[in-house]
């Protein structure tokens, strides 16, 4: 019985990693458009004029993973190689969002000006394709504005060398794909507040847009898949927390460890005195690190 309780924690543990792996790798705003089905819908939202376009026409140039390991929820397209599309899904309002999209186009033009091998130290001028930057904003609309500009957000509105506008997108409710994201992320956060996170405001919500056809093909398509992104998301709030809270952690131990060594190198204190003095420390860890002295001496 102890084996199979045992087994049975292990599964649970194995479950819940493989879960968790999602987390770095996907989220439901990336995973919907990785489709070119819904890619292309994304597209008309914001060319309607544009009725000749195909999926054929639409090359997927996300970049995951910048530098580092952070969750990102970044989408970025070509249609042909005229229009350079990058879109960010944003549930908290920041002006950052100016900074983090400049970045991205940058790392995009080098990737194309090395597919392309075109030549940036040669006098032949390069052909780059036209941007267009795009933030889908989920939260509380207020009174934000329709766009995010480098300059006046970090500049003072002053005429400087460097600017770049993102044009923030709230969705029109009209039912196209965006406004059908905006209202599945706050169908999510109701849901969210009734039953926390767990997985009944998961299944809640799926349930809910179905009924509200809203995203309903995608869900119905993907449902299992969904869910178990949304089970592994967390939103950069809690990320920052719970590095905060790691960092000051890892931190506090290190200093715990030099008061240690410095009590026990004046010979003046017993281990079980230290122990009163530093809590979050054993016995059995205070004698380990006594002899690491020792041996060193």
């Amino acid at each position: 019985m102890k084996k199979e309780n045992e087994a049975n924690a292990s599964g649970s543990r194995i479950k819940d990693e493989e879960v968790a792996k999602h987390t770095i790798k996907d989220s439901v705003f990336t995973n919907l458009f990785q489709d070119k089905k819904y890619l292309l819908q994304l597209y008309k939202t914001l060319h309607p004029e544009d009725t000749q376009v195909t999926e054929d026409a639409l090359s997927d140039i996300t970049i995951h993973n910048i530098m580092t390991n952070d969750v990102y929820n970044d989408v970025g397209f070509m249609v042909g190689e005229k229009l350079l599309i990058l879109t960010e899904a944003q549930a908290t309002w920041t002006e950052n969002i100016a900074v983090r999209i400049l970045i991205y186009l940058m790392v995009t033009y080098q990737d194309y000006i090395k597919k392309t091998k075109q030549n940036v130290y040669r006098s032949k001028k390069i052909k780059l394709p036209r941007p267009e930057l795009y933030v889908i904003y989920t939260g509380d609309r207020k009174e934000r504005t329709e766009y995010i500009s480098l300059a006046d957000e970090f500049f003072e509105g002053q005429k400087t060398f460097l600017d770049a506008k993102i044009k923030v997108l709230f969705g029109s409710g009209q039912g196209d794909i965006i406004s059908q994201y905006v209202t599945f992320t706050k169908v999510y956060d109701e849901q969210r507040k009734l039953h926390g996170r767990t997985r009944k405001a998961v299944t809640e919500t799926i349930r809910i847009c179905k009924d509200k056809n809203v995203l309903k093909d995608y869900l119905e398509e993907r449902e299992k898949e969904v869910e178990n992104i949304m089970l592994a998301m967390y939103d950069e709030k809690e990320i920052l927390r719970e590095y905060i809270e790691s960092e000051r952690y890892e931190a506090a131990q290190e200093n715990a460890i030099v008061t240690i060594r410095e009590m026990l190198k004046t010979g003046k204190f017993s281990v079980e005195e230290i122990v009163q003095y530093v809590p979050s420390f054993s016995i059995e860890e205070v004698e380990k690190i006594q002899r690491e002295l020792l041996q060193n001496l």
